[in-house]
């Protein structure tokens, strides 16, 4: 698979979610993102507004994370955290889908955990909703049926994972993720991504975004790969 630079940045969103990320960690990363012109920047609620304002000029949206990372908020929370990341300048919100419902097959919380993220997101405008299925802990046919709800409940993306289980994004869950719901459906590869092979096996596999926090070392080997072809 021959990959431009300019492909991959649009497809990569720039991450910093370790607890200890300080706001010169995250305008250093606001910086590359804009040089590197990545999809987004996926920070912390508290850092929004401060990337909003560094990136406003830029075309690089903000992303943020909503019931993260357990995702056993109440619906009423996780819409809150929406609102109140887009009253900020999110433009993207990757959601925690609620797993423990997920796993007691309680489908209507799960739905309607989604439901109102996405009724938040899309009565604001333009804002993409990822659900984060969390794929290390249900099964497949779990993983399927999280899918669909999200499908149905009008997300935009299903997501692997938040980086912060026990296992990160697997070529096996992001192809199950694609088969199940279709080419009309973002499909986010996260955790454990990091280096271009991790990124250009995810892609193959059917993602159309990647999380990841080593995003400058990812395109960096993109065009030193590039580079090495065309010499």
């Amino acid at each position: 698979m021959f990959m431009t630079h300019e492909k991959l940045a649009k497809m990569i969103d720039y991450t910093i979610l370790k607890p200890e990320a300080t706001k010169r960690d995250v305008s250093k990363l606001c910086e590359e993102a804009k040089n590197y012109r990545f999809a987004s920047v996926c920070v912390s609620p508290t850092y929004v507004s401060l990337a909003s304002d560094l990136l406003v000029a830029s075309d690089v949206k903000v992303c943020t994370v909503v019931g993260f990372p357990m995702g056993f908020n109440t619906s009423e929370v996780k819409a809150f955290e929406a609102r109140t990341a887009v009253e900020k300048g999110a433009r993207e919100l990757d959601m925690v889908i609620n797993i423990g419902a997920l796993k007691s097959k309680d489908y209507n919380l799960v739905m309607r955990d989604i439901e109102k993220v996405v009724s938040v997101a899309k009565g604001s405008g333009e804002v993409l909703v990822k659900c984060i299925i969390e794929c290390c802990l249900p099964s497949d046919e779990e993983k399927v049926k999280a899918c669909l709800l999200a499908k149905q409940a009008g997300a935009d993306y299903v997501k692997t994972s938040t980086g912060f289980a026990s296992g990160g994004a697997t070529k096996h869950d992001v192809k199950l993720m694609r088969e199940t719901v279709g080419e009309n459906m973002g499909v986010k590869a996260s955790g454990g991504i990091r280096n271009l092979k991790d990124a250009l096996t995810m892609i193959e596999a059917g993602a159309t975004r990647i999380g990841t926090s080593t995003a400058v070392q990812v395109i960096q080997e993109l065009s030193k790969k590039n580079a090495s072809v065309g010499s």
